[in-house]
């Protein structure tokens, strides 16, 4: 199967009142845990690629991955840039082959946010690549990019309104209470400004830094009109901890398949998790 556009992943979780799961990826293990929890749930996912992905596997390696997954897949798959930081970076993914791009200029002011979603876009659909756009900035470190608590403010839901009017974009990503990397306690979204601003906009809304937030508030944003939920650091967790479990049944191991194979397993049962939490098993 080919790999499809996030917009048809996000018009479909509309109709059926769900979330779809953005996963990120660092390498091949990943990108098998990934393939493998949609599989076994029957579910439609996305694979996105963070700055730190790229630096660290290259935007080919990324893409390579996702293909070969994609061909031995039988639930759609889509590849999105996640928090993209120019134009330039947006239509190198597109060259290449991902299905969806996110133009982050949620640090510039609201017109010049404008200006350079509607940059992207005017290519972007032109080549069927999806476009998500961030208002309001997101609190928290994610690889290179970091948010002060103080930097990170709410998204309005008139400037939510008056950017979906001037772009038409195709997601929307909006800080609501959520932080990208491990929380220090549980957020508290504010599902009030949530749901005035899915009544204000028919654009699928995003929900960024979703990982350590509880289930019950997950559930009640997608309910509320949230229909992508990206998580990375529950991924990282599990990952890292299969690695870290599996050095100390065996300190002395140097096959680093019996190192890679527990930590894959690992984050392969935390996406399924999160897949069912979502409410999108059984809807490929």
């Amino acid at each position: 199967m080919p790999l499809v556009p996030v917009k048809e992943l996000l018009a479909r979780a509309e109709e059926g009142k769900y979330a779809v799961g953005a996963f990120n990826v660092n390498n091949m293990e990943i990108v098998q845990a990934i393939l493998a929890a949609a599989e076994a749930e029957r579910a439609p996912v996305i694979m996105q690629a963070s700055q730190g992905a790229i630096k660290y596997a290259g935007i080919q390696y990324i893409h390579g991955l996702a293909l070969i997954a994609a061909s031995q897949s039988t639930v759609p798959i889509a590849l999105h840039l996640d928090h993209g930081t120019s134009f330039e970076q947006c239509m190198q993914c597109i060259r290449v082959g991902f299905t969806s791009v996110m133009i982050d200029g949620s640090k510039l002011p609201l017109e010049e946010n404008i200006a350079l979603t509607n940059k992207v876009i005017e290519v972007a659909r032109a080549t069927g690549v999806s476009v998500e756009a961030e208002l309001g900035k997101i609190g928290g470190t994610e690889d290179d990019i970091h948010v002060d608590e103080r930097d990170a403010f709410f998204t309005d839901p008139e400037e939510a309104r008056y950017f979906v009017e001037k772009t038409g974009v195709d997601a929307l990503a909006i800080s609501i209470g959520t932080a990208h990397g491990q929380y220090k306690g549980v957020p508290k979204l504010d599902f009030a400004r949530l749901e005035k601003i899915a009544g204000m906009i028919d654009t699928p809304i995003v929900l960024h830094g979703s990982s350590g937030v509880p289930t019950e508030a997950i559930q009640e944003a997608i309910r509320l009109g949230v229909r992508k939920v990206n998580i990375d650091t529950n991924i990282r967790e599990a990952f890292t901890g299969g690695c870290r479990q599996a050095l100390e049944n065996n300190a002395k191991e140097i096959d680093p398949r019996k190192v890679l194979a527990p930590a894959r397993e690992a984050a392969t049962q935390v996406i399924r998790e999160k897949i069912r939490a979502f409410g999108s098993s059984g809807r490929a």
